[in-house]
């Protein structure tokens, strides 16, 4: 039963490199996800439906709303646009920011990793990237399936209390009466 759960999860992966891709890949199906493998930040942003020329502010495009990634595996050293890149226009997007980003790199250069961090990312995994990471994974997508659940209460809770307003405009013989505690006195 737990695999057929966890299969829900969805992991973007981007690497330049087609080895490093391929092993991201088979590693984050080995642990029950599902996968889609870009070669750029620039193809990751179009999968996530954000063209890369769009400014943080900017609406997500319809595209996004036919896969639902819950976790995105991005490799720090890649051309056009670095992986911290990447991280920087995710989480500066308001429709994208409770995404988790994970980064990974072969070098360990400790400015580097706390920069990552700092700016958002919720690992750094060094390559070669093991299967034991890919249990670190999951807590991050489950927490960034919370935000998402919050989000979605508080939306139909504004909307619940514009219901009410409407409702409290309503002239008064179209109002039930309210009884308050004085009227039972």
């Amino acid at each position: 039963m737990a695999v057929v759960a966890e299969a829900q999860f969805h992991v973007l992966a981007v690497d330049d490199s087609l080895m490093d891709r391929k092993l991201i890949e088979r590693l984050l199906k080995t642990s029950s996800f599902q996968v889609t493998a870009v070669d750029s930040g620039s193809r990751a942003l179009e999968v996530l439906g954000l063209s890369e020329d769009l400014t943080s502010s900017a609406a997500v495009s319809p595209a996004h709303n036919e896969i639902e990634v819950n976790l995105v595996i991005t490799d720090y050293c890649m051309p056009g646009m670095t992986g911290y890149d990447l991280l920087k226009k995710i989480k500066g997007s308001s429709s994208l920011k409770d995404i988790p980003v994970v980064i990974m790199s072969s070098e360990n250069v400790p400015s580097r990793i706390n920069r990552c961090l700092e700016g958002g990312a919720e690992e750094f995994f060094l390559k070669p990237v093991q299967l034991s990471d890919m249990k670190r994974l999951r807590p991050h997508i489950l927490k960034g399936k919370s935000k998402e659940q919050q989000l979605q209460q508080e939306e139909t809770s504004i909307t619940s209390n514009k219901r009410k307003a409407r409702d409290d405009e309503l002239s008064p013989e179209r109002r039930r009466p309210r009884l308050s505690n004085n009227s039972l006195i």
